[in-house]
């Protein structure tokens, strides 16, 4: 059986505080509610983030994409350090819920790893 899939172009929104992060190196797991546009989501597929409003981009390639049930789990497994390493696990917990209600996360959380692609 042949794989046809090609990688996948994806564009998503960052506040600047996170941008800065993926910009710098320092950021290698994105936290993302398990939306429809992104459950195909998988290695190999790029990122390109853009502050909204802005022109302002950063592109990543996308080494793995991991599902978790909630938040929680998702800290716990990759490590608060490499999802927001400025802030401690029970602030970035806050962070993520402050911007996805209870009716998100239930859809599920994906940690996806990411790596800059150097510009």
């Amino acid at each position: 059986m042949s794989d046809t899939t090609t990688a996948r172009r994806h564009e998503l929104h960052l506040y600047r505080r996170y941008f800065d992060l993926v910009a710098a190196g320092r950021k290698t797991i994105e936290v993302r509610v398990k939306y429809p546009h992104l459950a195909d989501m998988a290695a190999g597929d790029t990122i390109r983030f853009r502050i909204k409003g802005t022109d302002e981009t950063c592109d990543v390639l996308v080494l793995r994409v991991t599902e978790y049930p909630n938040f929680e789990a998702l800290l716990d497994g990759e490590g608060p350090s490499r999802v927001n390493p400025s802030s401690s696990r029970e602030q970035q917990l806050a962070n993520i819920r402050s911007i996805y209600p209870p009716e998100k996360e239930a859809l599920g959380a994906l940690a996806i790893e990411i790596e800059l692609i150097a510009a």
